[in-house]
């Protein structure tokens, strides 16, 4: 259908209430049945630059080859498009852009009329339309989760043919989408050309655009596994996976089960689309430094029979036993206490913007493991599924956040923003529900919740995001006053982000302890739930240096955690169960007087250079570790908090 929206109106007619989910989002792996073709790289690209940014759809730019409707620019998949070119209209740019890539699916996949072929898209921000061979195929809303549509149909009507692949992705935000955002039209003629306009938000990163993560086909029978819940617990030596398997495209399936320990050896199996195995001498998922074998994953194969023409699907996913409660003061894995000693992040960096790179990943995973990083936070969105796979593979804790940033309007606490906001949860629930890295759901970062729709608005929210995973506890993050906060009695744990001596009382790093056990002391007396500080730092420019330490220097930045640390040494032991440093890199934002080429609170670079609060940290997570967990036994051999931090 022909898009006619205007730029006032770009994404209003997309936010209506959505429908609920159907089918389920299991990771694109080969098996025996399945083969994935990996279709990023070298993309065309075009943005849409007329005043109305719609005239790739009045002229129906996905009917005919790209390059057909006007110049057209190389683009890579995964990235975003902002920081690719020299040309700052691009960079800044809010609207609709369209890729293309003409892609040789393999005669074999088409020639099985028992084959489904499916193509994924990691995510593309924000809102995001599909055709295949000029016939639209889905359309999904949100940046950060992924989307996919059986395409075996429009392949098979055009075989022979590369297989055209067109995505236009706009990444306007209204005050319903997640992160809100308005338009604003600057009037002033005398100040402003005819329908000039901007993008507001009420975050602190860049709105980076385009598709940020790997665009895959894949292949699956006609009669395949569709989805697969994991939920698992352990009584002393026994551990216990409960599992549930939806087959989609036959009437009858025979379905088997089998779970193997890292060496191949099978240890349990089932019949039957339900069930739960039992594993003896179980040996527990643990996280970083909380065990000599952190990290422990067994192979789930999954394998269902079509009895109807003898067609085997199979799937295998990897399952952490492990189990995670939390009280009034405590958050237990395992029924040991945890306590999160680690960082908050972006996916941000260099020229590829928000866009998936594995080097970077890698680098990321190996200076959090060499801090002595045991967590996490997705902040302030889903990350890649590759980076899940990560901390599960590496046993670093994620607090699993969803793209609900900015909520600052009371029209975005609107029955339809809630709708968005429920389906969002949902996707990434069904995404991500089966990692044993996930402990926890984060809902919303920083929301208004002052406001009083907020309390009915995240009762929902909490109350919907348990109903579809009751294993894991639930969060939202407030810098908000605890008395007038309207929604953190729903959750489990209290989250909070407080930026004392900076954006309070600048300078002055002396109130910090005051302060900080004020704040600690008012949350747990209203609220009786364990807390964790989850924001807390200082800008830093590195190599900009002062004594007495002065705002923005690296001296300035260690004293204000120092200050911070004193007090978290005091709480945890009472109710403070984890700190959460802003920022692990710094990151990219709008351009605005308070920011100078981004966010300079990281304790690395944005190149992932060291400043001085990396080293503070580095000894301060290492000597928690050693006293709250097991080091692996080449850190204990060697002293490794003492003798390697210094």
């Amino acid at each position: 259908a022909q898009r006619k929206w205007t730029k006032c109106a770009l994404l209003a007619a997309l936010c209506g209430v959505c429908q609920a989910l159907q089918g389920g989002m299991l990771f694109p792996t080969e098996s025996p049945s399945r083969e994935v073709k990996d279709v990023s790289g070298l993309w065309s690209f075009r943005a849409d630059l007329s005043p109305e940014r719609n005239r790739g759809f009045e002229q129906q730019w996905y009917r005919s080859p790209l390059a057909e409707t006007g110049p057209v620019i190389d683009m890579p998949v995964p990235s975003s498009y902002n920081d690719i070119t020299q040309d700052a209209k691009i960079r800044d740019f809010i609207g609709w852009v369209w890729y293309e890539k003409d892609v040789w699916v393999p005669a074999r996949w088409i020639q099985d009329r028992g084959a489904r072929i499916v193509l994924r898209v990691g995510s593309a921000h924000y809102y995001s339309v599909l055709w295949v061979n000029g016939v639209e195929m889905t359309e999904h809303e949100g940046g950060h989760l992924p989307f996919e549509a059986d395409i075996s149909g429009a392949l098979r009507q055009t075989s022979g043919n590369p297989c055209r692949i067109t995505i236009a992705v706009n990444n306007t935000l209204t005050l319903e989408t997640l992160p809100p955002g308005t338009i604003q039209y600057m009037n002033d003629r005398s100040r402003y050309p005819a329908g000039y306009f901007v993008q507001n938000t009420n975050f602190d990163f860049f709105n980076y655009a385009g598709i940020h993560r790997p665009v895959l086909l894949y292949t699956t029978p006609k009669a395949h596994i569709d989805d697969i819940s994991v939920e698992t617990a352990f009584s002393d030596n026994i551990g216990l996976v409960s599992f549930n398997v939806s087959v989609l495209g036959c009437s009858k399936a025979a379905v088997k089960v089998t779970l193997s320990a890292q060496d191949g050896r099978c240890v349990a199996s089932a019949d039957g689309s339900r069930g739960v195995l039992k594993v003896t001498d179980v040996s527990l998922w643990w996280p970083y430094l909380m065990h000599e074998n952190p990290a422990y994953l067994y192979s789930m194969e999954v394998s269902v029979e079509n009895t109807e023409d003898g067609q085997t699907d199979v799937y295998t996913l990897p399952v952490g036993i492990r189990t995670v409660k939390v009280t009034s003061t405590q958050f237990l894995i395992n029924n040991k206490p945890f306590y999160f000693h680690g960082v908050n992040k972006h996916e941000d960096a260099d020229i590829r913007g928000k866009g998936f790179d594995w080097p970077l990943v890698v680098k990321d995973f190996n200076l959090m493991k060499w801090m002595g990083v045991n967590s996490f936070r997705t902040s302030h969105y889903p990350y890649a599924e590759e980076i899940l796979q990560m901390a599960d593979r590496h046993g670093i804790v994620i607090i699993d956040e969803c793209p609900g940033v900015g909520i600052k309007d009371i029209r975005s606490f609107g029955n339809v923003s809630l709708a968005h906001h429920l389906t969002v949860m949902e996707e990434l629930v069904r995404r991500d529900k089966n990692h044993p890295s996930v402990v926890m759901w984060s809902v919303a970062n920083e929301p208004a919740s002052e406001m009083p729709p907020a309390g009915f608005y995240f009762k929902e929210l909490v109350s919907h995001t348990k109903s579809l995973d009751s294993s894991r506890p639930v969060t939202y993050i407030t810098d908000s006053n605890y008395a007038r906060d309207q929604g953190a009695q729903y959750v489990d744990v209290i989250c909070v982000n407080s930026y004392l001596s900076w954006y309070h009382d600048p300078g002055h790093t002396e109130l910090i302890s005051l302060q900080l056990n004020t704040q600690f002391d008012d949350w747990y007396d209203k609220y009786q739930k364990p807390i964790i500080q989850s924001e807390y730092g200082a800008d830093a420019v590195p190599g900009l240096h002062s004594d007495p330490p002065m705002m923005f220097t690296e001296e300035y930045q260690t004293t204000v955690l120092q200050n911070y640390h004193n007090v978290f040494d005091q709480k945890r032991k009472e109710f403070v169960i984890g700190e959460l440093i802003w920022n692990f890199a710094d990151f990219m934002t709008a351009q605005t007087i308070t920011r100078v080429v981004g966010n300079k609170k990281g304790i690395f670079t944005r190149q992932r250079q060291p400043k001085a609060g990396a080293l503070l940290l580095r000894e301060r997570y290492w000597r928690i570790a050693n006293e709250t967990g097991v080091l692996p036994t080449w850190a204990r051999s060697r002293g490794f908090w003492v003798t390697e931090v210094w």
